[in-house]
This record gives structure tokens, C-alpha cells and sequence, in this order.
């Protein structure tokens, strides 16, 4: 099977989705309003003026505040660690990760080699896990739907990924139920672990706990090799070109469940829809103990093929269209502020508009394999962009890449050598923490004064890609890629944009923390 430029009509020409399917909608210029989604994270609302058969434009509302921003202030330092796990119910390592890398900033502790692999290994397991969940539950059940009962694919849909009863969601939900007790060796519990400090990790491993964690990693390992791919790990992560991939994916177009993924894509013209900005940031996923980062990060940008080095005092976030104050303008977030202002007449969202060096970025997955030269990727997203296909080629593409990275990080434990040390932090001073979460570029600052904290602030992956319009009126990534999205006859939720909104895997109370 031909790969998607070979098979569809270049970008720009007849609809995704079935082309002749898509119809106009019912009400020209209509405007709907799409939410709450389910299978999201959070509460999310979209709403589509459309024009015809597509979307004209687009509005993301995240619909709920919840102020932990403002609950840290005044509290002790140390103290952050107990309250930011508690943003996200999905994504709490992430947050403990880069707090622990602000406060640890902020004080000048270097975690030794043991503490730096085993925060690896828990905050991939959780990177992972999130991975699995949305290839499985959130992403692929959209294809069972009945408006695709007419592909010839669609039965075949129905018994992997309908909700809850397909065979592979069932069978990834019991290797995500497995998967997560490595958590519990690790740091006691999941979510809200409290095993990673500024100094390490406080839950030393010794040597028969290595031994039990590399056979669950293994087992995973196998989940993978056996269910998603049909393949082993390094026979996928060797793919380096789209001609590569459509070559592996025609020997056995339905062998594994990325093989189907791509059959999808291939009928659907998956790689039509949800174009992003053409510019991806990473900031650089599991800091090794010799300054580098496993996948290393940067600035992508695809018009040009080139990578930059990231400038984090470039980081901005603007509040024009939040329902939150702005009367100083965009601010870097160690000048931060968050103070609600509900009845404000241009607002429409809960989540600021970050920006780098006043752009659009989009982060993710795809920016953490795009930074780190991935070249399969490269080379998907020269020929078609950022879109939902290779969004979700890069999540699984990630899944294959990481878990052999896992299984070295556990081997190079010295279990006689110290974990964690101890982390005294100044009374005054400020601190960055960047890091990955699953969804991309995770960001905490902290300014403390008199030895509590004065002001903390974060910038989490959704909010990158969710982002309202700043004061220039530009839109964020989701609602430029939400533009053109075509719209059948009579759709209330249409479905492409539920594709589109899906690909990013939003989680939408980190965005409004």
C-alpha cells in the first residue's frame, strides 16, 4: 500500500475523512458549541463558527479554574511538592518533576546518578501509561463510531477499540493496570507520589527490586511488541522514512494495532487534518546525570528544517482573552500573575496564551521526537506537517523508543550508592523546573521571599496547545488547526473535530491549575 501523499489528494485539495462523505452542513454560517468533550481530561469546550462544509474558526474554552497558583503562595517551599501532584490525577509525576527541578534551582542541588535514573524511570512510567491510555481509550474507540460503518475496516474497529468492551482496550487496560505497579516500588503509590525530592528520590531501590521492576518492564515490553506494533521495538524504531514505514505497514496492513492506526490513516487521509503551527517545543525529556537529556530538546521548525535552542526567558504568557487580569501585558512567568477577573467582556477561557519569543508553538510528543532527530518523523512531518497522523505516529513511535531507555536506567542503579540528598533551600531566590510531561513541555517558576513562596507559576503542556488568541489576535495551535476541519451534514460534535482536539491528548486541569 501506497503511503498517504501517494494515495490521497495533495494538502489543500478534496476533504479528509472520505472526501465525498463530508457534505454541507445544515446551516451555513452556523456557530456550534462542542462540549464538554468526553474521554478528555478535564472539562473542554470548542466553539466552530462554520462556513459551509468546514470550520472558519475556532474558540477553546477550558471551562474551569481551580487557583493553585494562587493556594502556593505563601506556603513553605518544600511544601510545593505536596500540593502540585495534586493538579492532575493523570499527570502527577510530571508536575512532582518539575517542582523538584525548580526548588532544586532555586537551592543548587545536583541529584546524584541514582536519584536522576530512578525519577527517569518513574515519571517514563507514567509518560508511558498516559501513552497507552490514549492510543487505546481516548483516540482509536472514535473510529468504532457508527459513522464509519461503511469503510470496509469499520467491524474491524468495533471489536479492537469499542468503548470498554473492545478486545485491545480491554487488554490495554490490563497492561496499564500492571504497568503502574512499578509505581508502587518506586514511590509508594500513584498518583501523588511523594518519592521525588529536589535531591533525588527517596525510595532506594536494592538489588531484587531492580531485578522485579526490569520483568515488568519486560512484560510491557512484550504488551507492546506482541499487541501495538507485531514487531519487535528496535524494528520499529529503525523505521527512518514514511517509505520505510508504508513498506513495513504493507506487510501486514492489519498486524498490530499501529499497522491498523495506518491503514485508518491511509483511507481517511488522516494526514490532511489538524495542521499545527509548523513550530514544536521541547525543552528536552529525562535529564541525565551528565547535563544532557535521553531525547534532547530544542525548537523545531519545520519550514526551515533547523533546530533552536531554547530560550526560556523568551517564554511569555498573555491574558487578554483569559478570564484573568492583564493590565501588564504578557508577562515571563517568574513575574507571573493570576488573579481572576470572571466577567471580563473579551475573555472566553480559564487558560492564558503562552508564547516564545511572541509564536505559536506546539509541544508534545511529536516536538520531543522532532528535537531529538527522530528521522521517521522528520520525514512525516516534512512531507505533511503536524496533523493528526503523525501526532499519533509520534506518541507510539516514543512508546518503542523509551522503554529500552527504561530498561538502562534500571541496569545502571548502584543500589549501595546514595538516592537521594539532602536539599536545604535558601530563604530567598528563584527557581526554574522544565521538564516533559506526556502531552509536552512542562514548566514550574517559583520566587521565594523570606523563606516562603512569594510567587509560583506554571506553564503546562495544554496550555501551550489549547492557548486562546493573545492580544495580537493570533489563535493558538488547536484553534489553527481546528480551521478547515470539515463538518457533515446535520453533525452537532462532528467527528473530525473530535479527532483533531484528541490528537493533542489534551489534559485540561493542568491547564487550569
Amino acid at each position: 500500500m501506497s503511503r498517504p501523499s501517494d494515495a490521497g489528494p495533495p494538502q489543500g485539495a478534496s476533504a479528509p475523512l472520505g472526501g465525498s462523505e463530508v457534505r454541507a452542513a445544515a446551516n451555513v454560517g452556523a456557530r456550534l458549541v462542542v462540549g464538554p468533550f468526553n474521554r478528555v481530561e478535564g472539562d473542554l469546550e470548542v466553539q466552530l463558527d462554520v462556513q459551509g462544509d468546514r470550520v472558519a474558526s475556532a474558540q477553546v474554552n477550558a471551562t474551569m479554574y481551580r487557583g493553585f497558583e494562587q493556594i502556593l503562595q505563601g506556603k513553605a517551599p518544600h511544601d510545593a511538592l505536596v500540593y502540585v501532584p495534586r493538579i492532575c490525577g493523570i499527570c502527577s509525576v510530571s508536575q512532582s518533576v518539575a517542582s523538584a527541578r525548580a526548588l532544586a534551582h532555586l537551592g543548587g542541588i545536583a541529584m546524584p546518578a541514582n536519584g536522576q535514573h530512578a525519577s527517569n524511570v518513574i515519571l517514563a512510567t507514567e509518560n508511558l501509561a498516559d501513552h497507552l491510555t490514549h492510543f487505546y481509550l481516548f483516540f482509536m474507540p472514535d473510529f468504532a463510531r457508527p459513522v464509519y460503518a461503511g469503510h470496509a475496516w469499520h467491524a474491524e474497529a468495533v471489536r479492537r477499540f469499542a468503548p470498554n468492551h473492545g478486545e485491545q482496550v480491554r487488554a490495554a487496560t490490563a497492561a496499564r493496570q500492571r504497568w503502574f505497579t512499578l509505581l508502587g516500588t518506586l514511590g509508594g503509590k500513584w498518583p501523588h507520589t511523594q518519592s521525588i525530592e529536589p535531591g533525588g528520590s527517596t525510595r532506594p531501590i536494592d538489588a531484587a527490586e531492580r531485578v522485579r521492576l526490569l520483568a515488568r518492564v519486560r512484560e510491557f515490553r512484550a504488551f507492546l511488541e506482541r499487541q501495538l506494533f507485531a514487531a519487535p521495538l528496535e524494528a520499529v524504531t529503525s523505521l527512518d522514512s514514511e517509505d520505510a514505514l508504508w513498506a513495513w505497514h504493507a506487510q501486514a496492513p492489519l498486524g498490530g494495532d499501529l499497522r491498523f492506526f495506518l491503514t485508518l490513516v491511509h483511507d481517511l487521509k488522516l494526514q490532511l487534518l489538524g495542521p499545527g503551527p509548523g513550530r514544536y517545543l521541547s525543552y528536552g525529556a529525562y535529564a541525565q546525570p551528565d547535563g544532557g537529556h535521553a531525547l534532547p530538546g530544542g525548537v523545531w521548525r519545520a519550514d526551515a528544517a533547523r533546530l533552536d535552542a531554547v530560550d526560556a526567558a523568551a517564554i511569555t504568557e498573555d491574558a487578554t482573552h483569559a478570564w484573568l487580569a492583564d493590565g501588564p501585558g504578557p508577562l515571563h512567568p517568574l513575574q507571573g500573575q493570576t488573579r481572576p477577573d470572571p466577567d471580563k467582556a473579551r475573555g472566553y477561557t480559564w487558560n492564558k496564551a503562552p508564547r516564545l519569543a511572541g509564536e505559536v508553538v506546539e509541544t508534545g510528543a511529536i516536538a520531543r521526537q522532532l528535537a531529538s532527530g527522530q528521522p521517521l518523523v522528520r520525514d512525516a512531518v516534512a512531507r505533511h506537517g503536524g496533523n493528526v497522523y503523525t501526532r499519533v505516529l509520534a506518541r507510539s513511535l516514543e512508546l518503542a523508543r523509551v522503554v529500552p531507555m527504561m530498561e538502562d536506567w534500571l541496569r545502571a542503579l548502584q543500589p549501595t550508592e546514595p538516592f537521594c540528598v539532602p536539599s536545604h533551600l535558601p530563604d530567598e531566590g528563584s527557581g526554574i523546573g522544565l521538564s516533559e510531561a506526556a502531552r509536552g513541555s512542562l514548566g514550574h517558576w517559583v520566587v521565594v521571599r523570606n523563606g516562603r513562596i512569594a510567587n509560583y507559576q506554571i506553564v503546562a503542556p495544554t496550555s501551550w496547545n489549547f492557548s486562546p488568541r493573545d492580544a495580537a489576535g493570533t489563535p493558538g495551535a488547536l484553534e489553527q488547526a481546528l480551521v478547515n476541519a470539515p463538518v457533515r451534514e446535520g453533525e452537532k460534535t462532528p467527528v473530525a473535530v473530535q479527532h483533531i482536539v484528541r490528537s493533542f491528548d489534551p489534559c485540561m486541569v493542568c491547564t487550569v491549575h
